[in-house]
């Protein structure tokens, strides 16, 4: 299979993408507190580069993985082509105005659907959400992070091409909307909040810096005490599992 490697025309997703993937303790706590919410057939919603695609994949799980960018999917090809346990790889677009039509295959298809900081990159979100209960089985899971708290928004949400941060709350209402029935929600990884605000608000940054996300990787032992102690009551993301009815 020939496959076309030409890099995303997304340079501070790429960018923040690359700096992520080598942030393998942060990556598996993030992992951590999704496994118990996935079972049989797995759609992963805006995989990327893979960061967390391989770990679905090391826990044996059957999954697709997808995403809104060609060459994004591209590069999933080619990084996991020889994998088992990767159903497909298809391109999605959330909002394409005949989605039911066009994703006919796959209506009902999956009993769980991930995404994993991806809905605040979509305009209408509620659509997004309409849209995957359609590929998911009654009874399904729908599993979402999602960047927290309205007043963090800063420079590294807009170069990031978020619409919004959500509270728990929003996040609740828009899978109720939806007549999901919420499971589970809580924040994540409150010791992050300090260098979002430091970095995106006061300084003013761009883009995640390598240092900086190496940094916190080597204390992610610290942050997953502190949001142990904490109980998850704030956090830089939040966290979220609606049952589809």
């Amino acid at each position: 299979m020939t496959v076309n490697t030409k890099e995303p025309n997304d340079p501070v997703g790429l960018h923040t993408l690359k700096v992520l993937a080598k942030a393998e303790r942060f990556n598996r706590w993030m992992y951590d507190q999704i496994k118990h919410h996935l079972k049989g057939e797995i759609l992963e919603i805006g995989s990327g580069i893979g960061n967390i695609s391989k770990l679905v994949i090391e826990s044996n799980h059957f999954v697709t993985l997808s995403d809104y960018s060609k060459e994004y999917c591209d590069l999933l090809k080619e990084n996991f082509s020889t994998s088992k346990n990767v159903r497909n790889v298809i391109q999605i677009d959330l909002l394409h105005p005949d989605f039911e039509k066009r994703f006919s295959d796959y209506k009902e298809r999956f009993d769980s659907i991930f995404l994993l900081n991806v809905i605040e990159h979509i305009e209408d979100d509620n659509l997004s959400i309409k849209n995957c209960k359609y590929l998911l089985k009654p009874g399904g899971h729908l599993i979402l992070l999602a960047p927290a708290y309205p007043w963090l928004f800063g420079t590294f949400d807009k170069q990031l091409g978020h619409f919004r941060r959500y509270t728990i709350k929003k996040l609740s209402d828009l899978l109720e909307k939806q007549h999901f029935e919420i499971s589970s929600g809580s924040y994540f990884n409150i010791t992050g909040i300090a260098g979002w605000f430091l970095y995106g608000k006061i300084f003013r940054r761009r883009m995640l810096g390598k240092a900086e996300m190496s940094a916190f990787n080597s204390i992610v032992p610290f942050a997953k005490l502190t949001d142990r102690i904490l109980a998850k009551k704030a956090g830089l993301s939040i966290i979220i599992t609606g049952i589809k009815q």
